[in-house]
């Protein structure tokens, strides 16, 4: 029966694949063409080979600078979510203190919350600050999630609790325990963590956008949106831009494709 089912399977999972790779293969597409080209109805596939909109991309944007910005932002966002909601979710998970379940939920309601409404008082925190069209506007208010901490949560929750009570027996403190203990054993954990946090700061728009308005500040995904004019818009340009900022993250997931696919599997069963 399995085997009956096998053609129809390679077929839905061949259309999928399809349609995920239609719009960067437009993109690649498009991003050769000249502007009128690009804007022919009814559309062609045929590019015109057009390399020079490649170079207009480092002409019209501080693009090394910006793709510096998003490269730190992301690095440092990924890195503080990894330990910070590391260090909470195994505290939630692991401590008993007094009111651990109502500050947990207190947590979890953040996740109910729409992120735009907490644009307006963390722009007001940087401000404050002094941190305007800066690079720690970028990173610190990423360095925690509520998500990140439930997800990891969930993990430490499934390991067994007796490593913490033989680990204790051994004279470690609970700091100890979670580094030399807890953190390599929810390695697949936090691979999932860094990914999703990876994926979701690289591509952050809105908040860069609110805080920096240099455009040596700002990072790809702004820069791009720059590109945008009020009438006219070269998209064979911004495609060109759109497929370069791409690039880095496509190459990580081809050169790490495995533990990706372990790290996000493993923590769905946990």
């Amino acid at each position: 029966m399995p085997r009956s089912r096998s053609p129809l399977t390679h077929t839905l999972l061949t259309i999928g694949a399809i349609g995920m790779v239609a719009p960067f293969t437009w993109q690649l597409l498009t991003s050769l063409k000249t502007l009128p080209h690009a804007t022919r109805v009814p559309p062609t596939l045929v590019p015109d080979g057009q390399w020079s909109n490649y170079s207009q991309v480092f002409d019209l944007l501080p693009f090394g600078r910006q793709f510096l910005n998003t490269l730190l932002m992301t690095a440092a966002r990924s890195i503080g979510q990894v330990i910070l909601c590391a260090m909470a979710a195994y505290a939630f998970a692991r401590l008993r203190f007094p009111g651990r379940t109502l500050l947990f939920g207190l947590f979890l309601s953040v996740l109910m919350v729409p992120p735009q409404l907490f644009v307006i008082p963390q722009y007001e925190i940087i401000a404050k600050l002094g941190w305007l069209n800066s690079l720690p506007a970028l990173i610190v208010p990423g360095l925690f999630s509520a998500f990140g901490t439930f997800l990891l949560r969930q993990f430490f929750l499934g390991l067994p609790a007796e490593l913490d009570e033989a680990a204790r027996l051994d004279g470690a403190n609970p700091l100890r325990i979670w580094w030399s203990v807890m953190m390599p054993l929810a390695r697949p954990g936090l691979v999932a963590l860094a990914i999703l946090t990876t994926i979701w700061s690289w591509n952050d728009f809105f908040w860069p956008l609110v805080v920096n308005n240099d455009p040596a500040k700002m990072t790809l995904s702004a820069g791009l949106a720059s590109l945008q004019g009020q009438f006219m818009t070269d998209y064979p340009v911004l495609m060109a831009g759109s497929l370069l900022a791409s690039l880095p993250v496509i190459a990580v997931f081809v050169v790490m494709q495995r533990q990706f696919v372990q790290g996000i599997a493993f923590t769905g069963i946990k």
